[in-house]
């Protein structure tokens, strides 16, 4: 499990540092580089997201 910990976290802090790198582009005015930034950060989140055990739908509904 603290391997699982730690890969989420580490995906989340590239995500933070995505974002962060995002604000100041686009402070420059560079707004495609913010935008592909912003992208990478959220593809980040998801992948932290996605980490661990996943739960699947097993229930079928009753007909």
């Amino acid at each position: 499990m603290n391997e699982t910990k730690s890969k989420r976290e580490a995906c989340l802090k590239t995500a933070v540092n995505f974002f962060d790198s995002a604000s100041i582009q686009a402070e420059a005015g560079d707004i495609k580089a913010a935008a592909v930034l912003i992208l990478k950060a959220l593809d980040q989140e998801r992948r932290a997201g996605s980490i661990g055990p996943q739960v699947l739908q097993l229930i079928k509904p009753r007909q």
